[in-house]
């Protein structure tokens, strides 16, 4: 929750009225909210008063949010619609941006776009009074827009954390089809081919169910073989709103047909280990996801990286790490546990890997550097480091599969961490 600003509430007889508008706008923006909760609400609100903000805020809170996904949602419109009203022209001028007009003071935190988008519902930005009266007069522009960036691939860039509603639902579909395929491994076993090497064994059993005489040369080549997949997904409150999208391409990964993999194993963590593999099994997406939410109960929570590796190198490696598996680890590093604990449960997950690609949102930003304890414990011990906060930076992890000598930014991190 925000730092509490002076609440200018209305009088008792508009209460209910601008009670009701407020959870309209929290259902635009996602939230599960009937008649039955905006009359429980207003009762509660009668009941506790209105003297205190911070009483005010838990009450409807304590209504309307029911799930930890809700909460900074929430937040943000309690903060729009209750106490600032200058933040929402500010989001409607970044939401609805003009030639001229206002100006976002601001880049756009989580939730905060969707939050606006909900209260504004449609509205149009509102022109600045000069340019209606001097519309007519000014000659029309033509741009010609052939060679501009288009929708789908300014989307393919945008950040999770900044995307609206529309945008979210237009990026799940665009994760429904995205596949991650894998070269098989190198395997001893050999299988029935047209061409290939000479199978003397099949070719002398052949020939002496026909009385020792030898027709044809059965031939053989070596089987595919493809490693499993074990995602390790951070879910704590700064991984929220990435870890949901990344779950969203699991699921089309887990029942991708003719992708490669053997299995995908999917694990969560927060403050500890939970394992999702059944749930992302299940076809549907929405009821895969709402599985597999419940079955984790530590969303939006602290992080513990080293605690959770420990449990998983304990209890699952030796259960899904074999035939080679290829581990993603998608974490922003930022750990409470001991440095030395998270580097050598990393060392212990690197060592029973094939590979081991690490997917950190912090990543997106040009002046990254790894100063946490918990990123520098972390990163020698992977072999590829590469952003994951947008659709295409999970397009290109075929291309670090692909290579394996593909490092990402593992390198040039290592030599600035010397530096």
């Amino acid at each position: 929750m925000a730092e509490h600003l002076p609440l200018d509430l209305p009088d008792n007889p508009k209460l209910a009225g601008n009670i009701t508008h407020f959870a309209r706008a929290l259902r635009r923006a996602g939230l599960p909210i009937g008649p039955g909760r905006v009359i429980d609400a207003i009762r509660a609100v009668q009941v506790a008063g209105v003297t205190e903000k911070r009483d005010f805020y838990w009450t409807l809170h304590a209504c309307f949010v029911n799930r930890p996904e809700h909460r900074r949602v929430f937040a943000q419109i309690f903060r729009l619609y209750w106490r600032d009203p200058r933040y929402l022209e500010h989001m409607m001028s970044a939401m609805l941006p003009a030639i001229r007009g206002v100006q976002e003071d601001r880049p756009a935190q989580a939730a905060e776009k969707r939050a606006a988008e909900a209260l504004l519902d449609g509205a149009e930005a509102p022109l600045p009074q000069d340019e209606d009266e001097t519309a007519q007069d000014d000659p029309l522009l033509e741009v010609d827009a052939s060679l501009t960036m288009s929708a789908t691939e300014r989307l393919r860039s945008l950040d999770f954390e900044q995307m609206s509603l529309a945008e979210i639902a237009q990026a799940k579909r665009m994760l429904a089809r995205l596949t991650l395929p894998v070269k098989p491994l190198p395997s001893r076993r050999a299988m029935a081919a047209p061409r290939g090497r000479i199978d003397a064994a099949r070719t002398l059993r052949g020939a002496l169910r026909k009385g020792g005489e030898m027709h044809h040369l059965a031939l053989r080549t070596p089987r595919p073989r493809y490693p499993n997949l074990v995602v390790l997904c951070d879910i704590s409150g700064s991984m929220s709103q990435y870890s949901r999208m990344i779950l969203h391409f699991l699921h089309a990964v887990s029942n991708a047909r003719g992708a490669g993999w053997a299995r995908v194993h999917a694990f969560t963590f927060g403050t500890r280990l939970t394992n999702i593999t059944r749930h992302l099994a299940t076809r549907d997406v929405d009821a895969a996801l709402a599985a597999a939410g419940a079955e984790a109960q530590d969303w939006e929570g602290g992080t513990r990286i080293g605690a959770s590796l420990a449990a998983f190198n304990r209890d699952w490696s030796r259960r899904v790490m074999g035939q080679g598996a290829v581990v993603l680890l998608i974490t922003d590093g930022l750990d409470r546990d001991a440095p030395e604990d998270l580097s050598r449960q990393m060392q212990r997950l690197h060592l029973t890997a094939r590979r081991l690609i690490w997917l950190n949102p912090l990543l997106r930003w040009d002046g990254f550097a790894p100063k946490a304890a918990g990123i520098r414990a972390m990163l020698p011990h992977v072999d590829s480091f590469r952003a994951g906060h947008s659709i295409g930076s999970l397009e290109a992890l075929a291309e670090a599969l692909s290579r394996p000598d593909d490092s990402g930014e593992k390198q040039r991190l290592l030599q600035a961490m010397e530096h």
